[in-house]
């Protein structure tokens, strides 16, 4: 019988997640140029931008894995959308955070109704409500489905947050645009390294947090069969 123990590279990418980030901190508080007009708070965009993206991925992860529980019934997709959704809801809450520290310092206020943030912050409260869900107390395969179908509808929002920024008018700065976004090349060094390394971080908890789903789904089934 197949066992559900954590993988043995699971640590090994913890760690290059670690020291991934370490760097990133040498980048962002060494190398970086601070700028002229926000000063250090600038620095804090290096880590509101991977947060927002991965959280993006985060929730594309949710989209996909759920069309494939739904074709496959193969429950490490379930276990995967659940895990993805956790680690998307809280790096963009993080992104609304520490976007709305930038916005009191750049903008002068600490959150105003700004496409993308307003979808951003609608994106948030619909995958908290997708994660309220995944706790009822139904059958297995019924709120497996429900799960699923709810994950494939809720991702209608993503692709608006992505686009807000140019679809409405928006002060939310546009980095990489066509122009270049106006960065110094160190700044766009580091942007990118951030990213990287936010990406390790997203693989190393989600990897665990869908470990963890499948082993406590295991357990669950292993304790019915034992009372029956």
């Amino acid at each position: 019988m197949r066992t559900n123990r954590l993988s043995p590279a699971m640590p090994l990418v913890g760690i290059v997640a670690g020291l991934a980030l370490a760097l990133c901190q040498y980048l962002i508080f060494v190398y970086a140029p601070v700028e002229q007009t926000m000063g250090i708070v600038q620095k804090i965009f290096y880590f509101h931008m991977p947060l927002a993206w991965w959280s993006l991925i985060s929730f594309f992860t949710v989209f996909a894995a759920s069309i494939a529980f739904l074709r496959t019934r193969n429950w490490k997709w379930d276990a995967l959308s659940g895990a993805a959704a956790e680690v998307g809801v809280l790096f963009s809450g993080l992104a609304l955070v520490t976007g709305s520290i930038w916005g009191r310092h750049s903008w002068g206020v600490w959150w105003t109704w700004d496409p993308r943030l307003t979808t951003t912050l609608v994106m948030w409260f619909v995958y908290a409500g997708y994660l309220v869900l995944r706790t009822l107390d139904l059958p297995r395969e019924r709120l497996g489905t429900v799960s699923a179908v709810v994950g494939i509808v809720a991702f209608l929002d993503v692709p608006l947050v992505f686009l807000s920024a140019r679809l409405w008018r928006s002060i939310h700065p546009t980095v990489f645009a066509s122009r270049g976004g106006g960065l110094e090349p160190e700044m766009k060094t580091t942007v990118i390294a951030c990213i990287v390394a936010f990406g390790f971080l997203w693989v190393a908890l989600t990897w665990l947090r869908a470990a963890q789903r499948r082993m406590a789904a295991r357990i669950d089934v292993l304790a019915t069969e034992t009372t029956i």
